[in-house]
C-alpha cells in the first residue's frame, strides 16, 4: 500500500476479509507504521502460530514507537503466508502525498500495488492536506496556496506514474462517504482517465468496508 490517507486501515481490513476466508495473512512494512491494536509485532515466522492467528504482524520496533522492517526480511513472510500485505510508503497523518527520490519502497515481487489517498484532502490547500508539498507543487506547476482539486491530484499521480516512480494497480480514495467527497472522487477518477491512468478507481469508506467503482 502505498500513499497516504487509509493503508494502515485498508491492510487491517483486507487482512480480515482475507481470513474470514481460510487465508493466512503477514501484515508487514517496508519503511515505518504504527501497531495494530490488540495485536504484537513478531520479529519472525518461528513465533507465529498460524492455526490459533491466522493474522499476524511482524515489524521490529523503533525508538519513536512505531514499527520497522522485520527482522526476518520481508521475502521470508512470502513463504510462511497465503498472503503478505505491506505497507511501502509514509504520509505523516495527511490524506494527499507526494513521492521522494526514494519513495515509495515497494518490495521485489509484489504482485499487487494499492495507490490510498484521503478524499478529505480535495479542496484543502496543498500545503496543508499533501505530504511533502513543495514535491507536488513541482509535479503540477501550483502554489502552496493552491487548492489541491481533484484534478491536481489525478495530474500529480499521472506524473509520478509517468515517470515510473509509482505504478497502481489500483487507486482507492478513502474518506469518500459523503456526496461532496463523492463527486470530488468521481471528477478525480474522470481526470486520471484523461491523463491516461488506466487503473481501476474505488471510492468510499475503507473502515466501513464500503468502496464503489468509479472507472
Amino acid at each position: 500500500m502505498i500513499g497516504g490517507g487509509g493503508k494502515t486501515t485498508l491492510l487491517s481490513v483486507l487482512a480480515r476479509e482475507l481470513a474470514c476466508g481460510g487465508a493466512t495473512v503477514a501484515l508487514t512494512t517496508s519503511t515505518h507504521f504504527l501497531p495494530f491494536e490488540g495485536m504484537p509485532a513478531l520479529s519472525g515466522p518461528g513465533e507465529w502460530d498460524a492455526a490459533a492467528s491466522p493474522v499476524a504482524c511482524f515489524a521490529s520496533p523503533t525508538k519513536e514507537g512505531k514499527l520497522t522492517v522485520p527482522a526476518c526480511g520481508i521475502p521470508a513472510l512470502a513463504e510462511a503466508a497465503d498472503y503478505v500485505l505491506v505497507e511501502a510508503d509514509g504520509s505523516k497523518r495527511l490524506p494527499l502525498k507526494a513521492h521522494a527520490d526514494w519513495e515509495p519502497a515497494v518490495p521485489a515481487g509484489s504482485a499487487r500495488c494499492v495507490l490510498v489517498l484521503g478524499g478529505s484532502g480535495f479542496g484543502r490547500p496543498v500545503r496543508e492536506a499533501v505530504h511533502r508539498p513543495e514535491l507536488f507543487c513541482g509535479l503540477v506547476g501550483c502554489e502552496g496556496d493552491a487548492d489541491a482539486t481533484p484534478e491536481l491530484v489525478a495530474a500529480a499521480i499521472a506524473a509520478e506514474t509517468a515517470s515510473g516512480r509509482i505504478a497502481p494497480d489500483v487507486v482507492v480514495v478513502n474518506q469518500a462517504e459523503g456526496p461532496r467527497v463523492a463527486d470530488a472522487a468521481r471528477a478525480f477518477a474522470r481526470a486520471l482517465r484523461t491523463h491516461g491512468v488506466g487503473a481501476p478507481v474505488l471510492a468510499g469508506s475503507i473502515r466501513d468496508a464500503m468502496l464503489v467503482a468509479f472507472g
